[in-house]
């Protein structure tokens, strides 16, 4: 492994990993996302990522699947806070073919207007997806009870938002915000850096644009609960004020959820699930960028246990605060192989490349392992001093 980086003479700041296996992912990402979006335009950055499949200035829709297919490739995108990224995965050799298509799709759609109806419609229906899963819904609406809109609002938007945007708003979005000052370029495979430059000087437009704008994120802790006739179980998720990635504290929240709620040997689960029997379904995971962070608990039990849990999962928060030396050491030694694990696929790499970048600085991706070695006992109790809660519960 070998990593490099390099900021063109045009912005695009390209990383690149060198490895040995013969597959290679390429991300191409725009500092856009859903974070920097106000409340009437939520959604615009997910409705555009949809949009850049939709045909080319030189491909159609069909032909941009079909030329990356056709040799192996996986093309897909993701929306998130801070970006909205598009990236293939497929044999090291088709580098040139993957970086044509990604560079043409990322800097030239055409955002044909039968298509944004069309495609309009396809969100809306993601949309009542989400709202119909209970699981899925619960976990949406607790980013809600944690922070104000617009920060608060689903990704994805609202179907009113959704059904108001024109063609117009969006190529205007568009070229502001998908220009090179305002991109990262991640390779992971095994391709050499010089050709990675070259390609990348070679597709990239040169085009300008200007930063997207954000305003202050506000946090809130609501407590909520909506009832649906049709459920056989209460849909219960919680969520708790965690690290930021920009901030230190952020590995100490690593180890933290390692002990408390991740997988068959945590807090959590023997709690809730072993001991007690209160659930089949129960997982804890973090979201985090550079300006928020939260740990959020998702839990399927009885209408007439949600009480219990939340009590429950309230206490075992606060009980992070008793564990002992060993526990932190063992976590740590299971974050780390956790870690070494997640290395083996290139596209997990190209993503925590990204994300470091977007947070501080790439190059910190390969110290992981040495900030969780440092964190200390101190540092976990200090995080379960934080345990202020918000909890949204969908229930028969």
């Amino acid at each position: 492994m070998k990593f490099n980086k390099k900021v063109l003479s045009n912005g695009l700041t390209v990383l690149h990993e060198k490895r040995d296996l013969p597959v290679t992912t390429v991300m191409l990402a725009s500092k856009f996302g859903s974070r920097y979006e106000s409340e009437k335009d939520k959604g615009i950055a997910h409705f555009i990522e949809h949009l850049c499949f939709k045909g080319t200035e030189k491909r159609t829709t069909e032909q941009i699947a079909a030329e990356l297919e056709k040799v192996g490739g996986i093309l897909n995108a993701f929306t998130s806070e801070e970006e909205t990224a598009y990236h293939v995965k497929l044999p090291s050799k088709h580098l040139d073919l993957a970086m044509d298509v990604i560079f043409d799709i990322f800097f030239n759609p055409t955002f044909p207007e039968k298509e944004i109806e069309k495609e309009g419609g396809v969100i809306c229906e993601e949309i009542r997806m989400y709202r119909d899963n209970p699981a899925a819904h619960v976990l949406e609406r607790i980013k809600g009870c944690l922070y104000k809109k617009p920060f608060g609002m689903f990704i994805a938007g609202t179907e009113d938002n959704i059904k108001k945007m024109k063609r117009e708003d969006l190529l205007k979005k568009h070229s502001e915000v998908y220009f090179p000052g305002n991109a990262i370029l991640t390779v992971v495979g095994n391709n050499e850096f010089e050709d990675v430059v070259k390609l990348a000087e070679k597709f990239c437009v040169n085009n300008e644009g200007k930063k997207p704008q954000v305003s202050e994120i506000k946090t809130q802790n609501l407590k909520s609960i909506e009832k649906r006739g049709d459920l056989q179980q209460a849909n219960l998720a919680m969520g708790f004020h965690f690290p930021k990635t920009s901030e230190k504290e952020k590995f100490a929240a690593e180890v933290f959820l390692a002990i408390f709620g991740q997988g068959m040997s945590s807090k959590l689960w023997r709690e809730v699930r072993e001991k007690r029997g209160l659930a089949y379904a129960i997982k804890t995971e973090m979201d985090a960028g550079k300006d928020y962070g939260y740990l959020v608990i998702y839990i399927g039990t009885g209408k007439d246990k949600v009480r219990e849990v939340i009590n429950l999962c309230v206490e075992e928060f606060s009980k992070m605060k008793d564990i002992s030396e060993k526990e932190v050491e063992d976590a740590k030694e299971q974050v780390m192989g956790n870690y070494d694990i997640s290395t083996e696929d290139c596209a997990n790499v190209a993503t925590n490349l990204l994300l470091e970048e977007i947070s501080g600085k790439a190059e910190d991706y390969y110290d992981f392992k040495k900030e969780i070695a440092k964190v200390t006992l101190k540092d976990i109790k200090e995080l379960a001093e934080k345990a202020d809660y918000s909890y949204f519960a969908l229930t028969p």
